[in-house]
């Protein structure tokens, strides 16, 4: 073979070989595993130099292009691949959060709580008064704490729709600081009122529920409540979490109104990983 013949093969299957590596270097860049339907190929995948390409990037770019326009399918399940690997990262991430901060995410003083105050399983969750979803949520609250002597409910005051929820979980952190007995009475009728919650509705509340209006003016004034509110948003970044309701069970976030069965199926999981190795 002439010399200058074989530099133009060399050179061609130089260049198919370091766009196959590109490709894949791409994807496995982006976490992809090419699933079932590559796996079901029994021939390797050939792409075709032009005679004369030149190894430059424009035509290891123009390869790639062309094999993905012939085979689309591949976006579809790097795309899957990528999502995947992102809950995944996600995942361990909020599971280091949940162990690094868990006094604070579950013993916190600031908290109201429901249920037994010293139930062995505990159930926080992030809600806004103002939040539908969370005024849903509390039936399913409800419904567990009443089936589980041994639930414990613990709740975040996290205000993030608007000036109305940021004033009214000030009123509900005062009446909590000097009435926690009554937190459980004050928290059900502020979050199933109609219309939005406000600093007006939830002061009247709290003057229903026995307590002194003044008393309660005073004790809004605290800095300690937006130190509260402050951590709160803390962990609520730490823990990816940006919406209402959600929820910390065992070490895992969960998110979204879900419903009572899908949150009791979860604690039952943490009973039986309490009295067996899972």
């Amino acid at each position: 073979m002439p010399a200058h013949s074989m530099e133009r093969s060399m050179k061609q299957t130089l260049i198919v070989g370091i766009a196959g590596l590109a490709v894949s270097a791409a994807m496995l860049g982006l976490g992809l595993n090419l699933g079932s339907s590559a796996r079901q190929q029994t021939a390797p995948v050939v792409i075709e130099a032009p005679q004369d390409a030149e190894l430059d990037r424009s035509g290891i770019e123009a390869i790639i292009r062309d094999y993905l326009i012939k085979n689309p399918e591949i976006m579809l399940e790097v795309q899957t691949a990528l999502e995947n690997k992102q809950r995944e990262r996600q995942q361990l991430a909020q599971s280091a959060a949940i162990t690094e901060k868990a006094a604070e995410i579950f013993n916190a003083s600031y908290d109201g709580i429901v249920g037994n105050p010293n139930g062995s399983i505990t159930v926080v969750e992030f809600f806004d008064y103002n939040c539908s979803f969370c005024k849903r949520a509390m039936a399913d609250m409800d419904a567990m704490v009443e089936q589980d002597p041994d639930l414990r409910f613990v709740l975040k005051e996290f205000p993030i729709l608007g000036a109305d929820s940021q004033k009214a979980h000030v009123v509900s952190m005062a009446f909590r600081a000097l009435h926690p007995d009554k937190y459980p009475a004050f928290h059900r009728e502020l979050l199933s009122g109609s219309g939005r919650a406000s600093e007006d509705k939830a002061l009247r509340i709290a003057v229903e529920l026995g307590a002194d209006e003044a008393a309660i003016r005073e004790e809004m004034k605290n800095p300690q409540i937006q130190e509260a509110f402050a951590k709160t948003y803390e962990l609520a970044g730490d823990l990816a979490i940006t919406g209402t309701p959600s929820y910390v069970v065992g070490e895992e976030v969960v998110f979204g109104a879900l419903g009572r069965e899908v949150l009791s199926e979860k604690v039952a999981n943490i009973r039986t990983c309490n009295s067996t190795i899972c």
